[in-house]
């Protein structure tokens, strides 16, 4: 009689468990990756200067330019014994650290090991190179995981690369989570009392209902039943780059130009610290964008650092985990969605590096 035995089932892999709120929450306080962030203003950076080194979504990098002027971001770390590039010497076309003399390229190739000739080390990329550009007087770095070094374009909003908008660059550090410069942004009804001295944001119902408005890229957060009046809508655009949009209305005093636009972006420098860049825009050309620029520099600009250093003082020092103690209502419903939106997008980047065993 024959026998039979019974097949072993095909071993699997188990599953992952899904990324948990915590881990979610600790993977967004440094910033969402795979987006294009502002970290610093051009004129920082001086063709053939010395190597600048700063901290930007908790990775430590190296700015400098080459004897052309294009700007170079690497990873500041000397491949050789781990020590900041930046502490070393820009030789045009290289660096050169000054612990050793170890040279690197702008592609992140070890270029020469002066100490010993021809070691494994030379011709070796072994220095993290970021993709970088400069735009609207500020240099934008791709930060992408470790599925998505490669940078996709990226289309800046019209105010800053049309020739019919004038702009100025507004940076600062700031002493708070980035997440809660993103929160200030895309909460309109602040502006009535946190702002109710300013000469543009004085007026104004101090009560009103909000509607949230679908766009291809995000979507708008906006008073119903007044426009054009106070600090009356924001919209968030996620475009492979995270910012807000919104418009100020302007007294005729304020020159030409229309209402006053904002674009603003919030880059974290760590757990606690990040830096805002805040471009004020008009669409002006010809004469009115002199006299446009003419009046910001001598009457106007003093005000808008005003109205900015009343939010850094509000967000000072806060840290992270502040929302268990808040009781939200429907003015923040604009907070509510872009936090779940955050989350969402966070949560789906942990998913895949999971899956792709990069965690």
């Amino acid at each position: 009689m024959a026998t039979t035995t019974l097949e072993r089932p095909a071993a699997t892999t188990p599953a992952k468990p899904a990324p948990t709120d915590q881990q979610v929450q600790a993977y967004l306080s440094t910033g969402l990756r795979n987006r294009w962030y502002p970290i610093l203003p051009s004129r920082f950076v001086e063709t053939g200067g010395k190597p600048l080194g700063i901290t930007r979504l908790g990775e430590k990098l190296v700015l400098w330019r080459d004897a052309t002027g294009t700007i170079r971001v690497q990873a500041d770390r000397c491949p050789h014994r781990a020590v900041p590039l930046s502490r070393g010497i820009n030789e045009g076309d290289r660096l050169r650290c000054n612990y050793h003399g170890v040279e690197v390229g702008p592609d992140g190739k070890v270029l020469a090991v002066p100490g010993q000739p021809g070691c494994p080390l030379e011709g070796k990329k072994a220095v993290k190179t970021y993709p970088s550009f400069e735009l609207a007087n500020a240099i934008f770095v791709w930060f992408g995981d470790a599925l998505h070094e490669e940078a996709p374009p990226f289309t800046p909003p019209e105010q800053l690369s049309s020739p019919e908008y004038s702009n100025f660059l507004c940076y600062a550090d700031w002493g708070t989570p980035w997440r809660y410069a993103f929160d200030n942004l895309m909460d309109p009804m602040h502006g009535t009392y946190l702002h109710a001295v300013s000469h543009t944001m004085y007026q104004g119902d101090t009560k009103a209902q909000f509607a949230t408005r679908d766009t291809p890229k995000g979507f708008f957060f906006e008073k119903t039943g007044q426009r054009d009046v106070n600090f009356d809508w924001s919209e968030l655009v996620d475009d492979n780059a995270l910012y807000v949009r919104l418009e100020i209305p302007y007294p005729p005093a304020g020159g030409p130009g229309g209402n006053f636009a904002i674009i603003g972006f919030g880059t974290p420098i760590d757990t606690d610290k990040m830096c805002v860049f805040f471009w004020r825009v008009r669409k002006v050309s010809g004469w009115q964008r002199d006299v446009w620029r003419f009046l910001y520099k001598t009457n106007i600009e003093e005000r808008h650092w005003h109205v900015l250093e009343q939010d850094r003082e509000i967000l000072d020092g806060l840290k992270p985990g502040l929302e268990k103690h808040e009781m939200l209502y429907q003015h923040d419903a604009g907070i509510i969605r872009m936090r779940r939106y955050l989350a969402q997008q966070a949560r789906m980047q942990l998913t895949e590096l999971q899956q792709a065993g990069k965690l």
